[in-house]
Order: structure tokens, then C-alpha cells, then sequence
């Protein structure tokens, strides 16, 4: 194959991968016309979005917490072995409370995801 024809050949594949590269953005272009009106993001989709946010920061509030206060708990009765049993009723009862709020907030997390 001598130059001249290697070139017409480089020349039309290059001619062809841009014109099958280009096709995407033709189209693109064709749908944006029609989706010029619509938003990014609808009032129901942002609801959800931060619905579904809110719950997962409450889990993980909640999470830390609760470990926070076993890991003081079993510190404290490693510490003062003899107040073992109030500290645990203690830690008990605290972790109810926490684990409360955290499920309040992860039903209001939930509410405004299916409010949407």
C-alpha cells in the first residue's frame, strides 16, 4: 500500500469516528430542546433526597452514641467493679433514649422521603 491510499484511508476512518462521536451530542442536543423546561430537581425530589439524608445522619448519630456510652460504660465498671450494676442500668436506660430520639428522627426522615 503505497502513501497515497494509506492516507485516504487514515482519512476516512477519521472522517467516520467523527461523525458516529458526534451522533450523542446531536441527540443530546434534540432532548435538551424538549427538557429546556424542566428543573434539575423537583420540590418531591428534594423531599426525598433529604428525607433519606436525615435519616441516615440520625442512624449514624444515634450509632455513635450508643458506642460511645458502652465504651465508657465498660470502662467505668472496669474501673469500679462493685458499681457494676448501676452503671449498666444506667447505660441502659440512656441507650433507650437515644435509640428513641434516633427512631423519631429516622420516621420523620422516612415521612418526608414518602411525602415526595
Amino acid at each position: 500500500m503505497d502513501r497515497k491510499h494509506f492516507y485516504r484511508l487514515v482519512l476516512g476512518c477519521g472522517a467516520a469516528g467523527a461523525a458516529v462521536m458526534a451522533m450523542p451530542a446531536v441527540a443530546f442536543a434534540q432532548e435538551a430542546a424538549k427538557a429546556a423546561e424542566a428543573t434539575f430537581l423537583t420540590s418531591g425530589g428534594a423531599a426525598a433526597i433529604g428525607g433519606a439524608i436525615g435519616a441516615g445522619l440520625a442512624i449514624i448519630g444515634g450509632a455513635a452514641g450508643i458506642g460511645r456510652i458502652g465504651g465508657s460504660a465498660v470502662e467505668s465498671m472496669a474501673r469500679q467493679p462493685a458499681a457494676a450494676g448501676q452503671i449498666s442500668t444506667a447505660m441502659i436506660i440512656t441507650a433507650a433514649m437515644i435509640e428513641g430520639a434516633t427512631l423519631f428522627a429516622v420516621v420523620v426522615g422516612m415521612l418526608g422521603v414518602l411525602k415526595g
